[in-house]
């Protein structure tokens, strides 16, 4: 016979039950958590780079290659074809003004010299022959003017006396007529005789001047020739250390060759190419910033190649600082053009999270999670970007590449 559970037994029973089912509830909750905690993206702290938000300046800029140059470099070319003979001095060695640095051969010169010597003389001597034929050619047509004055006056007292005569009844009109007729043509050879001679006067003073003028050039010629052989013993008109010599003995060298470069390494300048797409923007004084290695130099665009070769353009910068100890010459440098500058205003480091667009979705980390903001930005360049709006001064912005979490609205930090 069934007997009746005591109520005591009967709350005991379903307190068990209920407690049993909160235990499973909270267990299943627990499990639901925990599963979304799996499940929901995470990030290694070590595997980003974060940044801090900042105020401070940012410059836009465009990024060139440089090399270091001496500030002052000279060429020093052959005067003359000749070969080389003999290298004085090595490269890296410091040369002294009129330093002989390297000889060549003047035996072609020299003959030149005295081919050009000679035909100085027969010039010379062309021009002594010239001067005796036509003062001899002048001289004849002054006797013929004399002659001819001699026959002006003789016909001049025949005339006399055939008026004479016509006066006194003993000649005739027509003597008187002839007379007069003879003087006139007379005259007028004399007069013909006159002009030729003035004539002749200026003709031979062009043909002197004509040959004298050869003369001239011959003996500009025959200096210069003489200059260059002396200067065939090739030296420096600087103080300076020999960076480059043609050491060929030997070699067949042409006039204007290049033979060495001696350079100033007191100081240096920058030699800058970019590409032609850019050369609208790069105007002479713009600002510069050239990095070696570690160090910034600040300086100025002094001259831009107005010739385009494969694409880009070629200018030249100038130190603030020249002097630098940093300076090598051929030292490879990034060279940024400042073609706008912001003072004081929100920015943060460059990286592999900037894309170059106006605005663009960045990750901001906070309390252990890197959430996805839109932020706007402005100007850059290699260092920094300017933040137009989205961000705060101290904000943590992720600053590696992010491009496989830019569908991801929340990211947990791990530690």
């Amino acid at each position: 016979m069934d007997r009746a559970i005591a109520p005591a037994i009967q709350n005991q029973r379903k307190r068990r039950r209920w407690l049993l089912g909160a235990g499973s509830m909270v267990l299943v909750l627990a499990a639901v958590l925990a599963f979304r905690t799996v499940l929901k993206p995470s990030i290694r702290r070590g595997d980003v780079l974060t940044a801090a938000v900042e105020i401070g300046d940012v410059e836009a800029s465009l990024t060139a290659a440089g090399t270091v140059i001496p500030g002052r470099e000279a060429v020093i070319t052959s005067p003359i074809q000749s070969t080389i003979s003999r290298v004085a001095v090595a490269v890296g060695a410091r040369v002294q003004p009129n330093e002989t640095i390297l000889e060549l051969d003047k035996d072609l010169a020299n003959s030149s010299l005295a081919k050009l010597s000679d035909e100085q003389l027969r010039n010379q001597n062309k021009n002594s022959q010239l001067q005796l034929t036509l003062e001899r050619s002048l001289n004849d047509l002054r006797a013929q003017a004399e002659v001819q004055a001699v026959k002006v006056r003789s016909l001049q007292s025949a005339l006399r006396d055939e008026q004479q005569l016509l006066q006194i009844g003993g000649g005739t009109a027509e003597n008187v007529r002839q007379a007069e007729l003879n003087l006139t043509v007379a005259q007028l050879e004399a007069q013909r005789l006159a002009r030729q001679i003035q004539t002749q006067q200026r003709s031979n003073q062009a043909d002197v001047r004509e040959l004298g003028y050869t003369v001239s050039m011959q003996q500009r010629s025959i200096s210069e020739l003489a200059t260059k052989l002396r200067q065939a013993n090739i030296s420096s008109q600087q103080v300076g250390v020999l960076t480059w010599v043609n050491e060929n003995i030997g070699t067949t060298v042409q006039a204007g060759d290049p033979l060495a470069r001696v350079a100033d390494l007191s100081s240096f300048r920058v030699r800058a190419t970019i590409s032609d797409t850019y050369a609208d923007a790069l105007h002479q004084g713009d600002p510069v910033v050239v990095r070696i290695n570690e160090t910034d130099l600040r300086g100025t665009v002094t001259n831009i190649s107005p010739a385009v070769e494969k694409g880009v353009v070629t200018f030249y910068a100038q130190l603030d600082n020249p002097r630098h100890p940093a300076l090598r010459p051929n030292l490879r440098a990034d060279v940024f053009v400042v073609t706008r500058a912001h003072h004081g205003v929100l920015r943060v480091k460059n990286g592999p999270f900037y894309q170059g667009g106006k605005e663009q979705p960045v990750f901001v980390v906070k309390d252990g999670r890197a959430v996805r903001r839109t932020v706007r930005f402005g100007d850059s360049n290699f260092d920094f970007v300017q933040i137009l709006g989205g961000l705060q001064a101290g904000d943590e912005v992720v600053v590696s590449d992010m491009k496989e979490h830019l569908e991801t609205r929340e990211l947990i930090v791990k530690d």
